[in-house]
């Protein structure tokens, strides 16, 4: 009889011991890290799973940062001054209210002085924001890219979310997978999920046999 598999919430480790530097991201760490930022605002873009919140909540730990989700906003009230989070900036345009909260937001955090650390998968230019007033405040914003992952940042990353799931593995299958799998954060991702479920449900071990199947699995899904 198989096992029940239990989808319980994985909670990432997201200290900045936690975050491996390579080249991939170590220019938008050390911008993050100078903190001169034009107007005391930074957007930091990298595509999904590639980092971000993980970035952003080690810049919040060092300034005792408020961190609030974008689709949020219009639920809060102006914060009180002090370094501001706002993560998935992106995903509030074309909503009225939300992009109203984050034009106020950019003029109550420049009046305070308080610096703003925004994320997002695009450049503004990119996400249709309908108030122009927003559209040029996000614009004129000092960006910080991560960029694509090399193998040493995707082996790093297939490490800590097998850590975060507590599924040990040998080592000689991370870079057997790193030299298999599609190139992105994404699908690393996808793929310790994947593993974590089947492994669970069959009762084994994570094994390079185990990973050969997911990774054949996961490449039927793709269109």
């Amino acid at each position: 009889m198989a096992q029940l598999a239990f989808d319980l919430p994985v909670r990432p480790a997201l200290g900045r011991e936690d975050f491996f530097v390579s080249p991939a991201n170590e220019l938008a760490l050390a911008a993050l890290d100078a903190g001169d930022w034009p107007q005391g605002k930074m957007l930091l873009i990298g595509p999904e799973g590639s980092g971000k919140s993980h970035l952003a909540h080690v810049w919040a730990g060092d300034r005792g940062a408020r961190i609030i989700r974008a689709a949020d906003l219009r639920d809060h009230d102006l914060p009180e001054p002090g370094p501001i989070v706002i993560e998935d900036a992106d995903r509030i345009a074309g909503d009225p209210t939300g992009e109203v909260a984050l034009f106020h937001l950019h003029n109550h955090m420049l009046a305070a002085g308080a610096p703003l650390l925004l994320t997002a998968r695009s450049a503004p230019r990119d996400w249709g924001i309908a108030l122009p007033d927003l559209a040029s405040r996000m614009q004129a914003t000092a960006t910080a890219q991560l960029l694509a992952p090399d193998d040493a940042l995707l082996a790093a990353v297939l490490v800590k979310l097998f850590a975060d799931r507590q599924l040990a593995v040998a080592p000689t299958l991370i870079p057997w997978l790193v030299s298999r799998m599609d190139r992105s954060f994404g699908a690393a991702r996808r793929i310790v999920a994947e593993l974590d479920a089947l492994s669970l449900a069959r009762r084994t071990a994570v094994t390079r046999a185990l990973a050969a199947e997911v990774l054949d699995m996961l490449a039927e899904q793709t269109p």
